[in-house]
């Protein structure tokens, strides 16, 4: 009998070391959904986010929903019928598209009143009451954009856009990344400020950008901010990101292995409870 005990003893205190499991379902766009789609980033990325964070802790089983060029507010809009699961934590990293697409950023007080999709504030309400209606208990982390060089997407170069250093339909990226942060202090949810914190800035975003000087018409390695003023021709030019010019992005906005493995980093230090 004794002997008995002492085995369920030992049972159970082994039973009690052994980390819980979490489930975490990952709610964002691009920079989300590339996780597990590596191969369009032209095998540029080797561990996404997600990945980097469910090797390192095996207890975490992650669900990716991330959209590729999808906004706040169409996650929103789609919020019924995305499959979205009961989990233990959901993060939600989106905002880079919703500024880039134009969409009206509005007020806290959209947030609060609840006004539905028309602004961006209020699409974090619709998405986040979802959330809590899934669990009430569940943790809920934000992520803010990152800041964003010149983005030329590597399978399709007509596909590019200017980066953050200046507005667009006169609305800045850093705004829409402190409205995410003022959503997070009201509903004192925990907030992973890449736009401020994360040292992913310009001038880091890649290395230079390879493009024609316009008086020779030869290439030159161009680092920020000079290349904002040089144009680029997606029709003749050659894709101005070689393998060289990555730095904590491979394209001027996704991250590469050494961007992703900050906001892992970050977001783990957000995470309590996970170590």
């Amino acid at each position: 009998m004794k002997r008995f005990l002492l085995l369920l003893a030992l049972i159970i205190t082994v039973a009690a070391l052994k980390p819980r499991k979490i489930t975490w379902v990952a709610i964002g766009d691009s920079i989300t959904y590339l996780n597990d789609h590596r191969d369009e980033t032209g095998n540029r990325v080797t561990k996404g986010y997600l990945s980097l964070i469910a090797e390192k802790f095996p207890q975490v089983t992650y669900v990716n929903q991330g959209h590729n060029g999808w906004t706040s507010v169409n996650i929103a809009d789609k919020i019924e019928s995305l499959g979205l699961v009961e989990a233990d934590v959901y993060t939600v990293f989106l905002g880079t598209n919703d500024w880039w697409q134009g969409k009206p950023l509005g007020t806290i007080a959209d947030y609060e009143q609840a006004t539905g999709s028309g602004t961006v504030y209020g699409a974090f309400r619709v998405i986040t009451s979802k959330l809590k209606q899934l669990n009430k208990k569940a943790k809920i982390i934000l992520i803010t954009p990152m800041q964003r060089g010149d983005f030329v997407y590597i399978n399709s170069p007509k596909n590019n856009a200017f980066g953050s250093y200046k507005p667009k339909k006169d609305q800045t990226l850093e705004q829409f990344a402190n409205a995410i942060v003022e959503i997070g202090k009201k509903e004192k949810l925990p907030v992973v400020d890449l736009y401020h914190d994360s040292g992913i800035y310009l001038d880091n975003m890649v290395r230079f950008k390879r493009l024609k000087d316009p008086e020779t018409g030869t290439y030159k390695d161009y680092k920020y901010p000079d290349y904002a003023t040089i144009p680029f021709n997606p029709e003749t030019d050659e894709y101005p990101y070689p393998v060289e010019s990555i730095d904590m992005t491979y394209d001027g906005l996704h991250p590469s292995d050494k961007g992703y493995e900050v906001i892992a980093e970050m977001l783990v230090k957000k995470w309590k409870g996970l170590k």
